[in-house]
């Protein structure tokens, strides 16, 4: 595989797991250094060695990104080891707990919204200052169809993924004359531990999940990692400010 991002550092958020491994991993085989902030480390080591079979190297920064410190000490730390960033994927999220609107809890709201809209702002505040110093770079976040359309009994994690979707647009605008391009990138069914969490490992609800693809299968993680790989490389050097949904489908129903 051709290094198109040879010498660049990568940071993907949520990359011990599921599209933030894949992602993390296929930085690493177009040669980036990567950089893996999550809350907890892949207990097998998985992530790390995957990038390190593919040629490259992997630094795991342990990192809560709803919490200003634990972002900031994940920045500086990447300043001192590497001294800049090219390439951010900010993919950590959560799906919070299943209730419709009138009974979701104002715990379950605060948590969602605290991880997956306040932690992808925290992070690209930092990586935004960076890379406006440095003279350019590319910001990925990770929405969701659910950040295109409305779910029923996912009212934070809808509005979080919406909301991702909007800060994505200003941030596009208000550096697209900085060398700075932001986009977000919106899964559809992903076969990821958050799905199997949901499902339970259960035959039948796994079945009405893969009902929902109009393709009949759900998605795989390296699918969505190709994807924002190709978002940060110099092919779509006029991509700025757009939500990409990679669903086969789906929101075209």
């Amino acid at each position: 595989m051709e290094k198109l991002f040879q010498n660049k550092i990568a940071l993907v958020t949520g990359g011990s797991f599921g599209i933030g491994r894949a992602t993390a991993v296929a930085f690493a085989q177009r040669g980036a250094r990567v950089v893996i902030a999550d809350w907890k480390e892949d207990p097998d080591g998985l992530t790390l060695q995957q990038i390190r079979e593919a040629g490259s190297e992997g630094l795991f920064v342990k990192t809560d990104i709803a919490k200003t410190a634990d972002v900031k000490a994940l920045f500086e730390k990447i300043m001192a080891i590497d001294g800049r960033i090219d390439y951010a994927f900010n993919n950590a999220g959560i799906e919070g707990e299943m209730a419709p609107v009138h009974e979701c809890t104002e715990e379950n709201w605060d948590r969602t919204i605290a991880i997956n809209l306040k932690g992808t702002w925290l992070c690209m505040k930092e990586e935004i200052a960076r890379m406006r110093k440095q003279g350019g770079g590319v910001i990925v976040n990770c929405a969701s169809i659910a950040g295109l359309g409305g779910f029923a009994n996912l009212p934070a994690y809808v509005a979080s993924k919406h909301a991702v979707v909007g800060l994505t647009k200003t941030a596009a605008l208000e550096n697209a004359t900085a060398g700075i391009r932001v986009c977000t990138v919106c899964p559809g069914v992903i076969r990821t531990p958050m799905i199997d969490r949901v499902t339970r490992g259960d035959p039948e609800v796994e079945k009405q999940y893969t009902a929902m693809e109009p393709m009949g299968r759900m998605g795989r993680p390296e699918e969505i990692a190709e994807t924002v790989v190709w978002l940060c490389s110099e092919a779509a050097s006029f991509v700025t400010g757009i939500s990409m949904a990679v669903d086969g489908g789906f929101m075209a129903g």
